[in-house]
């Protein structure tokens, strides 16, 4: 597949990542995604995508047009269509929560069509991108609808968000709460319930996940890997810690982790292959 993806100009990039462009014949149709630091938002251009919850609890959805996720704390399974025409927006963690007018809790572990939360903008969207527009094209009308989307002023606790999840992130998720909450004079009490509105999960969860994501991505299947060293520099406990937390995540053990990766090569330059990982 072809990836196109821009950071978005001031103020989006307060709240995002980068929005991206994927199109074309996916070398790997099912795909496992552990939890990343960021919720999402998808535009399917083309035909509909397929999604699968962990939990078995949870009947698998067929999304034609766009949806939105929140963060997620466990993984799922996504299914590309044959051919793929699809724009995707990576928000920071706490990036959604301006956009959506309700809490992120509520987009916790979740898929949520787009027309519930933005009405017809799906149709909107796709009316004035086409069947033909460049991939640059595309990523201009999304910019469009999200700044358009972009709530005037920040809402009641996102700036303490943004900057304690902020130093989650440069951090990795290795500033211990109490930290955060002494360096911004509030409770822990109060920053939980903050990071429930605005991210949909509590500080020490986020900081797992950076974690998490920090550790996976920066695995090199190519050469020999020292688990226990790794568990060590990334801030775990001891490697039965890594292990289990591993394993909970990716649904792998690391070993069967790397096995998998050396059959099925990531590509470096192609993010989207980055954490999630080809489902068997």
């Amino acid at each position: 597949m072809d990836y196109v993806s821009r950071v978005p100009a001031p103020p989006l990039d307060r709240f995002i990542d980068d929005i991206y462009c994927l199109t074309g014949v996916p070398r790997q149709r099912r795909m496992n995604v552990p939890p990343m630091p960021s919720a999402h938002l998808y535009v399917n251009l083309g035909e509909p995508a397929r999604l699968w919850d962990s939990d078995p609890s949870v009947p698998p959805v067929v999304l034609p047009d766009g949806w939105f996720m929140g963060v997620w704390t466990r993984r799922f399974r996504f299914e590309y269509p044959a051919r793929v025409r699809l724009v995707g927006v990576h928000f920071k963690p706490w990036g959604i929560s301006p956009f959506i007018g309700l809490p992120a809790s509520e987009l916790r572990d979740r898929w949520v069509p787009v027309d519930a939360v933005w009405g017809r903008s799906s149709d909107r969207i796709r009316n004035q991108v086409g069947d033909t527009a460049s991939a640059a094209e595309t990523l201009r009308v999304v910019e469009a609808e999200l700044r358009s989307r972009l709530a005037a002023a920040p809402s009641r606790g996102l700036d303490l968000v943004q900057y304690t999840a902020g130093r989650l992130a440069t951090s990795h998720g290795t500033v211990p709460v109490a930290a955060l909450t002494d360096a911004a004079g509030v409770s822990a009490n109060h920053l939980a319930a903050q990071f429930k509105a605005h991210v949909g999960v509590t500080p020490k969860r986020v900081a797992r996940i950076y974690r998490f994501a920090r550790a996976i991505l920066s695995v090199d299947t190519r050469r020999p890997v020292d688990w226990s060293e790794l568990a060590h520099t990334m801030g775990y406990f001891d490697l039965a810690h890594f292990s289990r937390e591993f394993k909970d995540f990716t649904g792998h053990t690391p070993t069967a982790y790397l096995a998998l990766r050396r059959r099925f090569p990531a590509e470096l330059e192609f993010p989207p292959d980055r954490g999630p990982m080809p489902a068997e």
